[in-house]
């Protein structure tokens, strides 16, 4: 008997890789080809007097009508160090630009009526909360914020749990975030819709990048990953003992949702919990709802959360 069962395991398995190969055999031959403007060399590279070709090139980087703050920054030797050092590392940007071809073949995939924006990439102003934007079908890219977390323009400016997203390999999920902003029913203002809102993206994610680690996916460290697997259920089990799934108080995104250091239970567990422990659950919400209903995902985006929680059927994988 057990022989048979690992036999049947053995083919749902293959099964399962034959499925996903078909997929992205197919995903592979969607037609993208990508328009990509290196904003921060055509700045860096020009002089005080091509500023006005520059702005009649690119006006969206030009907001201010006076030229004086851009010939400060043309001119400052710290934003012209931040550039030499964006320019060592994506000088030949097309590595990146095959790996954004190849997520935006799945955006196309799946929505087939989604449009192959035009990306630029810059040197912004370290703001990370804008380390890429999406709008009008246009993908802006700020690549002094994915220089490594250990760089030294970053040193005592951010605190670890942000700076340990600083890293390349946050560009693709950092784009999928963006565009997803555009995609997905925006939440109310219950706790549980804005985990699922988060899910959502998340979930987004598992489609298009299918060989991103969840922990990559989520913008955790591969240990902060094992601890939400491992306390899943405890995790699970103090919303629902407190009330938290339908309340609306937004203290509660501070604790559960915001970037943080860690995750604010107010028990002895905090120090060991990542920040943003509720997008996780938000996660785990999604990935059950989606197993157990047959939705396409356009659908998915637009379903309110209390419903799709509701038909999720979702146990956590702890404390079953």
């Amino acid at each position: 008997m057990r022989n048979l069962l690992t036999f049947l395991g053995l083919i749902v398995i293959l099964a399962s890789c034959d499925k996903k190969s078909k997929v992205e055999k197919e995903v592979e031959e969607v037609p993208v080809k990508m328009e990509v403007h290196r904003f921060d060399q055509a700045f860096f590279k020009s002089k005080p007097e091509d500023l006005n070709d520059l702005r009649l090139e690119y006006p969206f980087f030009f907001p201010d009508p006076s030229d004086a703050p851009y010939l400060e920054r043309l001119q400052d030797p710290l934003w012209k160090e931040v550039y030499g050092e964006v320019e060592k590392k994506y000088g030949n940007f097309e590595p990146e630009q095959q790996k954004i071809e190849d997520l935006f073949k799945h955006f196309k995939y799946y929505f087939p009526n989604a449009k192959t924006p035009v990306v630029y990439t810059l040197v912004g102003n370290m703001d990370y909360n804008s380390k890429v934007l999406f709008a009008n079908d246009t993908l802006v890219i700020s690549l002094e914020l994915f220089l490594g977390k250990d760089h030294k323009f970053y040193a005592g400016e951010f605190p670890e749990y942000i700076r340990q997203n600083f890293e390349e390999n946050q560009i693709l999920p950092d784009v999928v975030s963006a565009w997803s902003q555009y995609k997905i029913r925006p939440p109310d203002n219950t706790f549980l819709s804005q985990m699922v809102y988060v899910g959502k993206q998340l979930y987004l994610k598992d489609l298009f990048l299918p060989e991103t680690s969840d922990a990559d996916k989520i913008g955790y460290t591969p240990e902060q990953i094992a601890w939400s697997d491992e306390n899943e259920g405890y995790v699970w089990a103090y919303f629902i003992e407190s009330q938290m799934l339908y309340s609306t108080d937004q203290k509660l995104s501070e604790r559960f949702l915001n970037p943080a250091p860690f995750s604010k239970f107010y028990l002895e567990i905090d120090n060991q919990s990542p920040g943003r422990i509720g997008e996780y659950i938000g996660w785990q919400i999604v990935k059950s709802y989606m197993e157990n209903n047959e939705v396409s995902v356009q659908d998915l985006l637009k379903t309110d959360a209390r419903t799709l929680f509701e038909k999720s059927r979702y146990k956590p994988k702890k404390n079953e």
